[in-house]
């Protein structure tokens, strides 16, 4: 049975987990790898490694959510209002739920819902890599997400695994034919992050192209590949999707995120703009950049900043030409509009530029023109190239988190 044979339709839980297992087991070993130099790094420095992973940042803020509910806030001396209204739900629910159910202080429940979340965000980067590019791309797209310099963020009390994880899967559900799935999922990353709008702009945009042209979006052939792929299930065997099933799809997508701004209108006593106030007291918003734009000119007046400068055009220069070569290579509709609209929020944000890094974690379709490059080398070479990636995680984010650490 060839290759292109296995991949014709979703295999069953049981082979998918099986065909996964060397990048599951892959990722395990990267992120274990980073844990222990943090482990070491922080011990050196007399500093808890836990409390780096549990109590700093958004971590904090989510374990008061988890605990307390809604409605705490700070006004800083310059008039501006920190509120936990900015921070969605999902995790706090769900660091309530283990709370309760074990053990665990509320930071330590965010731990392990991460680290869980992290996992099946492998998965899902895997099943969508697989399904464009094969088995091997999917290995290397998991092992390189793994090994990004921010990637010890992934096992942190943070959102960007959880929310990574539901994204993923709601791809991989609109890739094969799984409209209502998609559309579930893309609905509870909405209860997430901000940047469910991403998810929820592919689902609209490959149900869209769906109704429009009446046939499900499918992936472009792998180089060297026969094109198309069977439909999956929810399909007809002529590869036509369902309008029921893709109109609920589109229908469920947005329900999250919605239903999370209008409570925080009402709560707010603001309406449907309250959400954007919330933000605004974090001096948060969307202006194209330009803020951005500010922020890296100013590298510029100093020589050691200025090399700064330098990294960081170099840096947004690498990520639009990653994201050029996606289409060069025909990614995906939906994987095209996900990865675009994660990177147009992230690069156009208008505050906390040290976050950046870790905001475009997700933003993992960027990463399969790489991940294809690696799956042609040698196992060998592609297996040295990996190593050296993931020590150097290792070393960068045991450095990072010990230091000024994600804000």
């Amino acid at each position: 049975m060839t290759d292109l044979q296995t991949r014709a339709a979703p295999p069953g839980p049981a082979a998918a987990l099986r065909r996964a297992a060397p990048a599951l087991l892959g990722y395990a070993a990267v992120r274990a790898l980073g844990l222990l130099a943090l482990a070491l790094w922080s011990a050196a420095r007399d500093k808890d490694a836990y409390t780096l992973l549990t109590a700093r940042w958004d971590a904090l803020w989510y374990a008061r959510v988890a605990g307390r509910g809604y409605g705490y806030e700070i006004r800083l001396p310059n008039g501006d209002v920190h509120s936990d209204l900015a921070f969605f739900p999902m995790l706090p629910w769900l660091e309530r739920l283990l709370h309760a159910a074990a053990p665990l202080s509320y930071g330590g429940a965010g731990l392990l819902v991460s680290l869980l979340a992290s996992l099946a965000a492998a998965w899902g980067i895997f099943a969508v890599a697989d399904r464009v590019h094969g088995r091997r791309a999917g290995v290397c797209a998991v092992l390189v997400w793994a090994a990004l310099p921010v990637g010890i963020v992934q096992s942190m009390a943070y959102s960007e695994s959880l929310f990574t994880a539901l994204a993923a899967w709601s791809l991989y559900a609109v890739l094969t034919g799984r409209w209502v799935t998609a559309g579930t999922l893309a609905s509870l990353s909405g209860l997430t992050r901000p940047i469910g709008l991403a998810v929820v702009a592919a689902v609209w945009a490959a149900g869209a192209v769906s109704l429009l042209g009446d046939r499900e979006p499918r992936p472009a052939a792998p180089s060297g590949r026969i094109g198309g792929t069977a439909p999956g299930p929810g399909a007809s065997a002529d590869g036509r999707a369902p309008r029921p099933a893709v109109v609920l799809g589109m229908l469920l997508a947005p329900l999250g995120a919605a239903g999370y701004v209008l409570w925080v209108g009402r709560r707010t006593g603001r309406g449907p703009l309250g959400y954007l106030d919330v933000q605004a007291g974090w001096r948060n918003g969307f202006d194209g950049g330009y803020a951005f734009a500010r922020f890296v000119a100013a590298k510029f007046t100093s020589f050691p900043s200025a090399l700064a400068g330098l990294g960081l055009i170099a840096g947004v220069g690498l990520l639009l030409w990653l994201y050029a070569v996606c289409v060069r290579q025909r990614q995906p509709l939906p994987l095209l509009v996900y990865g675009g609209v994660v990177l147009a929020l992230a690069l156009c944000a208008s505050s906390y530029f040290g976050s950046k890094p870790r905001l475009l974690l997700p933003a993992f379709p960027l990463l399969l023109p790489p991940a294809v490059a690696l799956g042609r080398l040698r196992t060998s070479r592609s297996a040295a190239v990996l190593g050296c990636l993931a020590v150097g995680s290792a070393v960068y984010g045991a450095w990072w988190l010990n230091g000024s650490g994600p804000p």
